[in-house]
């Protein structure tokens, strides 16, 4: 059986167990849903370090993990260059350090059978962390779980590719949820940009562009959210956030809830703002 090894553990998030179990305890201790009953189709997290993103990310986590799933299907943002279509990791497990996540291969097989735009191409999956940050919270949840992992660059079809995911684990009889990995505006010198320079008006700007992609996502407006990125560049996986949706409305969504939203200034504000990321936690729901 092939397993993926963890590439950001002690990096992005504790390599130790029980560190990792604490971290992920605290984080969903901070969490506070919405009191209506969530009927979660999909959800939108951030990967960034944990220190800066996990709280946000573990709100659509806690909300998916509640909806008990078989399969967490993960889309992902893409990071690194020479992936030029949406890839799945159809076999074997996932490690972390709370224990293996096994891939759900049943699943990966019917999907390549529906879409000619999905290839297995686990290679894309070797470096890339935009997945793997959400795995520990994955098996911490639902210790029984199965995933398959999709990286998804931003292509026009990225939606359709959400679709045919859908399609497949309804052929199959899943119990079936899907999350869409993805960073907001990288701001500032470091990133090249600051269109409203660095301070207090950097941050209000960071703010307005996230809340322009945001608002595309409560629209379930797949389309939408590519343009906009292409235009702004408020989300740095696109393809992924344009795949849950399709995954979402093709399972019957009718529109995103915001349930958290931040920057990594916001979290940890040690000087006048000047380099941020924007990170929004999302439920898609019917």
């Amino acid at each position: 059986m092939t397993v993926r090894e963890p590439v950001v553990a002690g990096l992005f998030y504790p390599a130790d167990p029980r560190s990792c179990t604490r971290e992920i305890e605290a984080y969903l201790g901070a969490v506070e849903l919405p009191d209506e009953p969530l009927d979660f189709v999909a959800g939108i997290a951030p990967h960034a370090g944990w220190t800066y993103s996990a709280e946000t990310a573990a709100h659509t986590l806690l909300a998916l993990a509640q909806q008990e799933p078989d399969t967490v299907v993960l889309f992902g943002a893409v990071h690194m260059w020479g992936v030029p279509g949406a890839s799945i990791y159809a076999e074997g497990a996932w490690r972390t350090p709370l224990g293996d996540l096994p891939v759900d291969a049943e699943l990966a097989q019917a999907v390549g059978a529906a879409s000619a735009l999905v290839r297995a191409v686990p290679s894309a999956h070797a470096q890339e962390h935009s997945i793997e940050v959400q795995l520990p919270f994955v098996r911490h949840l639902l210790p029984r779980a199965s995933i398959l992992p999709i990286a998804v660059p931003p292509i026009a079809e990225s939606s359709d590719i959400g679709r045919a995911v859908a399609r497949a684990t309804q052929q199959l009889g899943r119990r079936a949820v899907a999350l869409g990995s993805t960073d907001l505006t990288h701001y500032g010198p470091r990133y090249s940009n600051t269109p409203a320079g660095v301070g207090e008006e950097g941050l209000r700007w960071t703010h307005e562009n996230d809340r322009r992609v945001l608002s595309r996502i409560e629209q379930l407006d797949a389309p939408g959210v590519l343009s906009e990125v292409r235009a702004h560049h408020n989300a740095c996986g696109a393809g992924a956030v344009a795949a849950a949706i399709g995954f979402a409305v093709e399972l019957g969504a009718t529109r995103g809830m915001l349930l958290h939203y931040t920057t990594s200034y916001e979290v940890m504000p040690l000087d006048a703002p000047s380099d941020l990321v924007g990170y929004g936690a999302m439920a898609l729901v019917r």
